[in-house]
């Protein structure tokens, strides 16, 4: 990423479609294809795997398997999978939001009719899917079946103490007992990650590179966890010593406890950090190149109490450093990472960042939140970066002038070349988002990212994430008149201006030079 580009942070999640959800169809394609006429590079995605219970796709209850929602329900009619009538069973009316109800209720049993019809070759196809993906896959799919078996505890509640402690004997026996229903797991993972396949080199045909989200932690009742417990920070019954958080910060004055189980860095060091290299083979395979959230817990995390209150109670615990990243630069070739390295950050995150040579990130929102040159104001912003206008856990620009004390305001507006006018009008339009996107596309940074709700002008209503409030996140989308009104004419223009266009692909190849000499 040491070229000047730029791109549009978009969830899938939040993609238009008929079916309660964006997914991996015909709308995902649409919004590639005005990327590439705006000559962006980049499209930024969270976190790909299963949601928890509240939505969030950072908590989940595994690290590789991919969220069955996202499977475009017209391709398996398609494939002749599913009828019409079924297709029309799931369509839901509401466009403007996720219907995380209506999907838990219905995406199980319609994929399990697609699985039924599914002919021996494409089962071969699913069981061979399954054994190239043997580290993760088969204790993934019995984790859910076990789950459910188990009237919805975790595994740490579980009655059968040789499962619950995935003693070998008890998996292989659990595995022959439910073999259909583990390949009905399997048939949803390979449609998942088939139909991804086909989008991402679409993309990737069209220019367009998609960047992952990895995050650092998983959850306590994750497949993960269950099945390999000896890389946890955990006591002999499975409960967690410290779990993970950060001290108190611009979000939360008692700073966050997540609850993640930290890892057990020195049982991962030694089998040289396999199941980090796992994750990150994965997601490699998934992505162009990958944001890994939190990245500041490679340096030094925080390790909270897992019976305190709040994390303020938490303490800072030395991380694996650059030990890690050696592994990883041996595993894999020049591999894209960006580093999340937000929050609190000492001098033992910048050295740590310098010797990975990582990109880090920056945030123009957090600029005018402090009275000084800070580093997150554009002009300070290293070359060597990726540059938000706000993240998913950011409010959107409108929604933050809207919020912001006056001065910050008034400074904002002033650093970003507002033109005069009313500041709090919305829409693609919006000349005060305009304004401030603008000075973020002439900034140093190499990349450049705003998310979809900045582009069109949405307000506070349409923020992604709260940090630290469970409920009522993640359920955002734009439809697709919405997205037709972006400006993306205003964008490409905006992209050429300061040489952020990716390259045009070539049609022809182009004649030798035939100088004489």
């Amino acid at each position: 990423m040491n070229k000047r580009a730029s791109g549009v942070l978009m969830h899938v999640s939040s993609l238009p479609g008929d079916f309660g959800i964006g997914c991996f169809g015909r709308d995902a394609k649409a919004f590639i294809d005005k990327l590439s006429d705006a000559g962006c590079t980049y499209w930024q995605v969270l976190p790909f795997t299963p949601t928890d219970a509240y939505n969030s796709p950072y908590a989940s209850i595994s690290a590789f398997a991919g969220n069955r929602n996202f499977i475009d329900l017209e391709q398996l009619y398609e494939d002749g999978l599913l009828t019409q009538a079924e297709l029309r069973e799931q369509m839901y009316a509401n466009p403007y939001s996720a219907a995380f109800d209506f999907l838990e209720l219905r995406r199980i049993p319609v994929l399990y009719r697609a699985f039924t019809r599914a002919d021996e070759v494409y089962r071969a196809k699913v069981r061979a899917f399954a054994e190239e993906n043997a580290r993760w896959l088969p204790d993934y799919a019995l984790y859910i079946i076990l789950k459910e078996a188990n009237m919805g505890l975790e595994w740490y509640d579980w009655t059968d103490e040789a499962l619950k402690y995935h003693k070998p004997e008890a998996v292989a026996a659990a595995m022959e007992e439910h073999a259909e229903t583990i390949l009905f797991m399997e048939f949803i993972q390979y449609t998942f990650f088939e139909q991804w396949k086909k989008i991402k080199a679409y993309a990737n045909d069209k220019g367009i590179e998609i960047i992952g989200d990895l995050p650092i932690y998983v959850a306590l009742n994750s497949a993960d966890v269950w099945a390999n417990r000896h890389l946890f920070d955990l006591t002999e019954d499975g409960e967690p010593k410290n779990v993970a958080g950060v001290p108190p910060d611009y979000f939360s004055e008692f700073g966050q406890k997540w609850g993640n189980p930290l890892y057990n860095w020195n049982a991962m060091k030694a089998d040289g950090y396999r199941w980090w290299m796992d994750r990150l083979a994965m997601s490699f395979k998934l992505f162009d190149a990958v944001r890994i959230d939190h990245f500041r817990a490679f340096s030094a995390y925080w390790a909270v109490p897992a019976e305190a209150e709040t994390a303020k109670e938490g303490k800072w615990i030395d991380g694996p450093k650059m030990d890690f990243f050696n592994t990883v630069n041996r595993t894999f070739e020049n591999p894209k990472i960006i580093a999340e390295d937000l929050g609190i950050i000492d001098e033992g995150v910048l050295e740590l960042l310098a010797e990975t040579g990582l990109p880090c990130m920056r945030v123009m929102q957090f600029g005018f939140i402090e009275d000084s040159d800070n580093m997150h104001l554009p002009h300070n912003f290293p070359k060597n970066s990726v540059a938000y206008t706000g993240t998913h856990d950011n409010n959107t620009l409108l929604g933050w002038l809207w919020e912001a004390l006056p001065h910050e305001r008034a400074h904002a507006l002033d650093y970003c070349g507002f033109p005069g006018g009313d500041w709090a009008v919305g829409g693609s339009d919006s000349a005060s988002c305009r304004s401030m996107i603008r000075a973020l596309w002439q900034s140093p940074a190499n990349t450049t990212i705003v998310p979809v709700q900045d582009l069109c002008g949405f307000g506070k209503d349409t923020k992604m994430n709260v940090p630290g409030v469970p409920n009522g996140n993640w359920a955002f989308r734009v439809t697709r008149d919405q997205l037709t009104g972006i400006d993306f004419e205003w964008l490409k223009k905006l992209n050429k201006t300061y040489w952020r266009s990716k390259p045009e692909p070539k049609t022809a190849e182009e004649p030798a030079d035939e100088t004489e000499e």
